[in-house]
């Protein structure tokens, strides 16, 4: 063969450097999938075995209020009821949610809109140190804090959902903060000054046009903070009181699913009923955070469409 178009037809060094680069990638796209179903699986696998294995019906977990895998009722069935844990983990979370909106929307108006320059100079660095404190001191901070003030002020231990609820509001306040600032920021420009052009005021802007075309990302910003808010583990085992009773009140000892999780997971046998209705509290936070994850696209792709 003809040298020249040997050396024409042989694969350049860019052209291996990219099907080299192509082959690593998907390999690690490949180890990601693999190791994302292998976790699926594992959790599937051993939260299942409490409704197959040992005979635990799924309605009855789901609905009965009474928590001693290790204690059994008349009938002779353990008595497995996940409801006050359920009923904890959604109360601190959607409480936490709706009390940390209206600051983080308003801070974040305030970042973008009102004092973009200053405002965001001073509230920006105080928003990355809520981000970097560890769960542990928010934890410690509420224990210290936040029970005192709450037994003081409503009655009873101080622990409950309500000083969950406090703890977890300054804990997704960053995260809420954050993406509120970018989906503001991502308004392009002209809609401010078409608004303004048309004798809006600067709120009337503000609150018809600006929030209105931010409001998809604003609301994946409460999502996220509301998935965060609902694996919380350390911090709201802290000042929830650790009680699987179904709370009568905001101000009664209540849990969550990840406080059970934390604080059970340990003193049990790997294969026990005990064990296996922790891993199917485990399987329910798995099954939410990919309800998370659903509701997080789908909202993104109704901002697309608008």
């Amino acid at each position: 063969m003809d040298p020249i178009r040997e050396s024409m037809l042989r694969p350049s060094r860019s052209a291996k450097l990219e099907r080299r680069g192509k082959l690593i990638s998907l390999f690690c796209i490949t180890l990601i999938v693999v190791i994302v179903l292998a976790i699926f699986f594992f959790v599937a696998s051993r939260g299942l075995a409490t409704f197959f294995g040992n005979g635990v019906n799924l309605w009855d977990f789901l609905t009965h209020s009474v928590w001693s895998p290790a204690v059994k009722d008349a009938a002779g069935k353990p008595q497995v009821g996940a409801l006050p844990m359920i009923v904890g983990s959604f109360g601190v979370t959607f409480l936490s949610a709706i009390v940390a909106t209206p600051f983080a929307v308003g801070a974040a108006i305030f970042m973008t809109e009102i004092s973009p320059k200053w405002g965001t100079k001073i509230l920006q660095p105080v928003i990355e140190l809520l981000v970097g404190i560890p769960s542990v001191v928010y934890g410690f901070i509420g224990l210290s804090v936040i029970v005192p003030l709450v037994r003081q002020t409503f009655g009873g231990t101080g622990f409950g959902i309500l000083s969950g609820t406090f703890v977890l509001f300054v804990m997704i306040l960053p995260t809420v903060t954050s993406m509120s600032v970018d989906a503001l920021k991502a308004v392009p420009s002209h809609y401010r000054s078409a608004s303004l052009a048309l004798g809006a005021t600067r709120w009337q802007t503000i609150w018809r046009v600006v929030l209105r075309a931010a409001t998809p990302g604003i609301l994946t910003g409460i999502v996220f903070g509301m998935a965060r808010a609902f694996g919380e583990a350390l911090a709201v085992q802290m000042v929830i009181g650790n009680a699987s009773l179904l709370p009568k009140n905001l101000v009664s000892p209540a849990s969550t699913l990840t406080s059970v999780l934390t604080s059970g997971i340990g003193n049990t046998v790997m294969g026990s009923l005990e064990n296996n209705a922790l891993w199917s509290l485990a399987l329910l936070l798995l099954l939410m955070s990919l309800f998370f994850n659903i509701v997080i696209r789908w909202i993104g792709k109704k901002g697309e469409l608008k």
